[in-house]
């Protein structure tokens, strides 16, 4: 064999030896890349879930297990009726407790017997003949069409005077309010309802709109009164959930006398299933729970963080 047939041979295998080299280069760089994508797509689609209070101000009892359930660590948004007779109170305990979120949970509806609210503002078109909000929005089929809003002689005007009203009591009292939230689903009483309240968002701007961030709510599926079973049902539902962001709407209350003395016919267990939504925001097992998903709690104003 001629010297420049083994140079040839000996270049032939370096260059083989060199594309073996580059391919397997590029086949580690691939491999390594998609993996930090991975890691990535993994690292930035997180669970998220917003406990929300709702009812705060209707009593000093939900005032004080709201607040108990935000000190629990789990509970970062409280949604405030701003007509409810236990509202001086509320601000007051909210001032205190400037890292909870707060709502205006808007309202034109007062649906518990032997415990009832008025507007703000001179609408007669809004109220009973007692001065007080009408029970339901809809007709319900315990207390017939007569009993509710829907049925009655309301005006967009006089909502909206409402509205403002409720909104600029919030704002003007309490520190942290951040979102509007809405009472009994008086948000979808008519189209010109639902425009109403998205322009005062904006104008007040308290505009964090739920369905922007995707975010889907959860549900037991049934009336539950014990904290524990609350805990277990909540944990089965976690355990599945995908990558997004989640709200579940509680009310949070105890269970006193007072609590007791009000319900609607059809809701007889008010006490009940209210003092197991804060036993429930308050179980150091679903915290646990909670942390060994990599779930994360989160407000209102976290969605757009």
């Amino acid at each position: 064999m001629s010297i420049f047939n083994v140079i040839f041979s000996k270049t032939e295998q370096l260059n083989k030896i060199i594309i073996k080299l580059l391919f397997l280069t590029v086949v580690n760089t691939l491999y390594f890349s998609s993996s930090l994508s991975a890691q990535s797509l993994q690292e930035t689609e997180k669970i998220r879930i917003i406990f929300r209070g709702d009812d705060m101000g209707i009593s000093h009892s939900s005032n004080v297990a709201i607040i108990k359930a935000y000190k629990s660590g789990l509970q970062k948004s409280a949604e405030v009726i701003v007509t409810g007779p236990w509202f001086p109170d509320a601000v007051r305990l909210l001032n205190e407790h400037p890292g909870l979120d707060v709502g205006v949970h808007l309202t034109l509806t007062s649906e518990w017997e032997n415990l009832k609210w008025r507007p703000l503002s001179k609408s007669p078109g809004l109220t009973d003949s007692l001065g007080y909000f009408h029970p339901f929005i809809w007709p319900h089929e315990h207390y017939g069409e007569s009993r509710s809003l829907l049925s009655n002689n309301w005006s967009l005007e006089e909502v909206e005077q409402e509205f403002r009203m409720q909104i600029e009591l919030a704002i003007s009292t309490i520190k942290n309010v951040t979102h509007l939230s809405y009472h009994m689903g008086v948000h979808h009483m008519a189209p010109e309802v639902t425009e109403l309240v998205k322009q005062l968002a904006v104008e007040y701007d308290l505009d964090i709109d739920l369905e922007k961030f995707g975010v889907e709510r959860l549900s037991f599926g049934e009336t539950l009164t014990d904290g524990e079973e609350k805990v277990n049902r909540l944990i089965e539902i976690l355990e599945y959930l995908e990558p997004g962001n989640y709200i579940l709407i509680t009310h949070p209350d105890l269970d006193t006398p007072a609590t007791r003395a009000i319900h609607h016919i059809g809701y007889e267990t008010v006490a009940k299933d209210r003092q197991s939504d804060t036993d429930m925001l308050t179980s150091n097992r679903l915290k646990e729970a909670i942390d060994n998903l990599g779930i994360r709690v989160i407000s209102y104003a976290d969605l757009a963080k």
